[in-house]
C-alpha cells in the first residue's frame, strides 16, 4: 500500500525521535540560553514506549516506508535504545535502518551492540575538526578527538557507510570546510555539508549566516575537482558530488538556497507521539492519544494515511520574511 500527498509525493521515509533530550547545546539547535538548567523536558511517561514506536513503524512500513532513521535529541541518551533497534530491524520489508548521533556516547561496546541489534548504518554529527571551533559550537566543551574515536568505533562495528554531518554557519565554522573535506577524502566516509536552517524559533537564524551550497561546492573544487552524481533514490536529501580522482564523495544539503520540497518523502514522529509532515511544521498530529486509547491497527493506519494524503507542506520553497518568524517545532524535538 502506497500513499501520496497532494503534490504526489510518496511516503518513503520515517524519522523517529526517541527523546527530546541532548547532552550537547549546539548553538544552531539547542542554545543554552533557552535549553538551560530550568528547561522542562518531557517526562518519561509522556515518551512513547519502544513497543508503541515499533507498532507505529510497522504501520508506516505497510504504507510504503522503506527507510527509518532513529533520532533525538541525542538518541543514545535513551536507555536501552538497542531494544528498539532490534524491534525495528525485525519489520518485514524495511530496507534501511539508520541512526543519527553526536557520537559522544558511541563507545566501541555501544557500536557493537547497535550493530548486533540490526542497525545498518550511522550518521555522526561533527561541525568542525578545529577543536576550539567545535567546542564552541557544541557549547559543552566536548572535544573533536572523542567524536573521531566514535567514528572509528562505528567503522569497526561495521556500521557503514558512515556519513558525517557538518552544519555550516558563516563566521563560525565555514573556514574549516576544506579541512573537513581533506580529512575524510580517501576514507570512505561521506561528509554532508548542511546549510544552516531556520528550524524552530530559538537559534537566532539569519539569512546572512547561511553559506549557500554552491559556495561550498566552489570552495572544495578549487582544491580537488568534483562532479555531480545522480541521486541514489527519489527523495534523497543531499545532492551528491564525487572527487574526479576517485577518492570519494561528499553531499550538500541545500534546504535554504535550493529547496527540495518537491521530492520530500519524509514523515517524523516526535518522542511524545506527534506526527509531523515537515521539518518546519508549526504543529503535529497526536497519535499517542490513539495508541493509548485502544485504536486498532487499521484505525491507526487509516489516520496516518489521511494525514499524509492531506499534506501540502513546502516551507522551504515558500520561505520569506513573513514565514521565518512563524512558530515552528524545534529541531531537537523531531530530530532534523
Amino acid at each position: 500500500m502506497m500513499v501520496r500527498d497532494t503534490l504526489d509525493r510518496p511516503l518513503h521515509d520515517l524519522r523517529i525521535s526517541v527523546t527530546d533530550r541532548c547532552n550537547f547545546r549546539c548553538t544552531y539547535c539547542m542554545p543554552k540560553e533557552v535549553f538551560g538548567r530550568d528547561f522542562e523536558f518531557l517526562h518519561r511517561a509522556d515518551l512513547l514506549t519502544f513497543e508503541e514506536l515499533a507498532r507505529l513503524a510497522r504501520l508506516f512500513v505497510e504504507l510504503g516506508v522503506e527507510k527509518i532513521r532513529v533520532t533525538g535529541g541525542e538518541p543514545l541518551v535513551r536507555r536501552d535504545v538497542e531494544r528498539l533497534i532490534a524491534m525495528l530491524s525485525a519489520i518485514p520489508a524495511l530496507r534501511d535502518l539508520t541512526l543519527t548521533t553526536n557520537g559522544s556516547l558511541l563507545t566501541p561496546a555501544k557500536a557493537r551492540s547497535l550493530a548486533a541489534a540490526g542497525l545498518q548504518r550511522i550518521t555522526i554529527s561533527l561541525d568542525s575538526l578545529d577543536d576550539e571551533v567545535f567546542r564552541a559550537m557544541n557549547d559543552v566543551n566536548f572535544p573533536v578527538a572523542r567524536v573521531l574515536d566514535a567514528i572509528d568505533a562505528a567503522a569497526d562495528a561495521g556500521l557503514e557507510p558512515i556519513k558525517i554531518d557538518m552544519v555550516v554557519k558563516r563566521g563560525m565554522n565555514d573556514h574549516t570546510i576544506v579541512d573537513m573535506a581533506r580529512h575524510f577524502r580517501r576514507t570512505g566516509r561521506i561528509v554532508r555539508f548542511i546549510e544552516y536552517m531556520d528550524v524552530g524559533t530559538t537559534n537566532g537564524w539569519r539569512m546572512k549566516d547561511v553559506v549557500p551550497g554552491r559556495e561550498i561546492v566552489e570552495l572544495i573544487s578549487r582544491h580537488w575537482p568534483i562532479e555531480p552524481v545522480s541521486a541514489n533514490y527519489f527523495g534523497e536529501v543531499a545532492s551528491r558530488w564525487r572527487y574526479t580522482d576517485g577518492t570519494g564523495e561528499i553531499g550538500i544539503i541545500t534546504s535554504v538556497s535550493n529547496p527540495f520540497c518537491g521530492s520530500c518523502t519524509r514523515a517524523r514522529i516526535s518522542a511524545e507521539g506527534e506526527l509531523y509532515t515537515c521539518l518546519f511544521a508549526s504543529r503535529g498530529v497526536d497519535v499517542r492519544r490513539m495508541l493509548r486509547g485502544g485504536a486498532t491497527d487499521e484505525e491507526l493506519r487509516d489516520a496516518i494515511a489521511a494525514v499524509w494524503r492531506a499534506r501540502t507542506d513546502r516551507y522551504s520553497e515558500l520561505r520569506s520574511a513573513a514565514t521565518i518568524g512563524m512558530p515552528k517545532v524545534e529541531m531537537s524535538h523531531i530530530g532534523g
